[in-house]
């Protein structure tokens, strides 16, 4: 595979384990299981062999279920995507870290995770959003996902709410910064009250202020539970 294409799908493994879609082209496809022009025929071999749901509307693949990202990330180790897998596996530590509030920890996992897995150029909360998806890929064993929010006064970036087979697990609401502070974040989540929205949960929260200083190239990170 030459550099330029597996840069390619090194993006495009990146976010669909990131829980992202892909718009994909199907009818290229020549259903010869021998010929690949493109990346499009690729994502529509893997739709016929039953790893990626396909939207009609959107155009776009996805990985279904949490069952087929497995399988999926099985298939990656005997392909040379060890980096990829190896993220996914320190995952399950960065989860464990992050309730235990060791901060310093978080924000260096962070760190190697975007310099491992990343060929984004951080530009906004959005880039950032990317790298935090496959950071906290095994909270998808735990967790509902619920990106945006609504608050009331605003929009929560990511929250976790544990599934009703793990409401030991802590809920997460976390808020991310590009370039300004991780106390910023979690004073913006205090100002705007967005553990409002959360009301009605009885468990524990924490949140959770995520960082990227675009001089240090550092993340920063600050976890604090909250009280109603």
């Amino acid at each position: 595979m030459q550099a330029h294409t597996a840069l390619i799908f090194y993006e495009l493994v990146n976010s669909l384990l990131s829980a992202g879609r892909v718009r994909v082209n199907t009818a290229t496809f020549h259903n010869d299981m021998t010929t690949f022009h493109s990346k499009d025929d690729v994502l529509t071999l893997l739709i016929h062999l039953g790893y990626l749901a396909y939207d009609f509307a959107s155009q776009e693949v996805f990985i279904p279920n949490y069952e087929i990202s497995g399988e999926f990330k099985t298939a990656l180790q005997g392909a040379g995507w060890d980096t990829v897998v190896k993220a996914v596996d320190e995952s399950e530590q960065l989860l464990r870290n992050t309730w235990n509030k060791r901060e310093d920890l978080v924000a260096a996992a962070l760190e190697q995770m975007h310099m491992e897995t990343s060929i984004l150029t951080y530009n906004d909360e959005n880039s950032l959003s990317c790298v935090m998806s496959l950071a906290y890929y095994s909270a998808r064993i735990y967790y509902t996902e619920i990106r945006e929010l609504p608050t009331g006064e605003g929009y929560a970036d990511i929250v976790y709410l544990p599934r009703k087979n793990h409401l030991d697990k802590p809920a997460l609401l976390i808020e991310l910064k590009w370039d300004k502070s991780k106390k910023g974040a979690i004073e913006q989540i205090k100002e705007r009250k967005y553990g409002k929205a959360l009301e009605d949960y009885v468990g524990k929260l924490l949140l959770v202020g995520i960082n990227y200083d675009k001089k240090t190239k550092k993340h920063e990170c600050v976890i604090e539970e909250y009280h109603k």
